[in-house]
């Protein structure tokens, strides 16, 4: 395939028309338009369609354009680093992260890969839906417990547990007796907690009293004594060690995985890949002990 063709494509489909990329990049409209005819003859597929005002692609035309827009923007960049002499990775990182994640970690681990790297332009957005990375053009996504995906390469970079936890005023409970719940989302139809103590495995009745979109504010009400809930033992830890919280079990088969999830379809980045290694020295074991010490007060 002609590389040059392949870029001239990416020109006009980026800016959305041959004028407007002959405008942009200062090369003649017709040299535009004929290779890209050049390489819909040299694929046998029709890449846009011609309208009397306007150009739209096909969707051969938007599967190719998606697919093969970030490696010419690697290969732009990699050649011109190599020029400068330069081997800093540099250009734009997009990133979607959870919501927990981001709160409470994400602001302090981006802020220290943007003194490391300057050059990279890294943009975070939180996200706790499934993402299309291609559609969506994220370079990397971070995910609780992702279901398989064939068409994305991950590694777990972090583990933590989920633990009941309540107001040291809360009467712990005694059996048969229904406790105030603070839950995340919807009131769901679940009445009990499934939950492992030193005794054995359990089952907490629970009524829930408070539905929270967020367990940051799960745990600022859990704290302020309006009931029982469940939250990952990283974001509590601190409670439990000076009091502020007790933890009345640990919560049945609830290990929680964070995992770094990117395309298996493009080679991976220079940015991406600084990011991971930024990812692995914050968090060389991977612990929920690590995680609540770098999140501290």
């Amino acid at each position: 395939m002609d590389l040059l063709a392949l870029a001239d494509f990416n020109l006009v489909a980026r800016h959305g028309g041959f004028g407007k990329a002959s405008r942009a990049a200062g090369r003649p409209k017709a040299t535009l338009s004929r290779r890209v005819a050049e390489l819909e003859a040299g694929l046998d597929l029709r890449l846009f369609e011609r309208g009397a005002r306007d150009l739209k692609l096909t969707e051969e035309g938007r599967a190719l354009f998606e697919r093969t827009s970030k490696l010419l923007t690697e290969i732009d960049e990699t050649t011109a680093a190599i020029a400068s002499g330069g081997h800093s990775p540099r250009g734009r990182l997009r990133i979607s992260a959870p919501l927990l994640f981001s709160q409470t970690a994400m602001g302090k681990l981006a802020a220290g890969f943007a003194l490391k790297y300057p050059e990279v332009r890294l943009e975070v957005t939180t996200e706790d839906r499934a993402v299309d990375m291609v559609e969506e053009a994220y370079d990397l996504v971070i995910r609780v417990n992702p279901e398989p995906d064939e068409s994305l390469v991950g590694r777990i970079f972090l583990r933590d547990r989920l633990v009941i936890v309540a107001s040291p005023d809360l009467p712990r409970p005694a059996d048969g007796r229904i406790v105030p719940a603070v839950i995340r989302g919807p009131d769901s139809e679940a009445r009990s907690w499934n939950v492992v103590t030193k005794a054995g495995r359990a089952s907490i009745s629970v009524s829930p009293v408070l539905s929270l979109s967020s367990l940051v504010m799960v745990r600022d009400a859990v704290r302020v004594g309006v009931g029982a809930a469940r939250l990952p033992i990283s974001l509590v830890s601190h409670d439990l060690a000076d009091g502020t919280l007790v933890q009345w079990a640990d919560v049945e088969a609830s290990e929680i995985s964070l995992w770094t999830l990117y395309p298996t379809r493009r080679l991976l980045s220079a940015r991406v890949s600084a990011f991971l290694d930024h990812l692995r020295e914050a968090f060389p074991k991977g612990t929920p002990d690590e995680l609540a010490a770098y999140l501290g007060r």
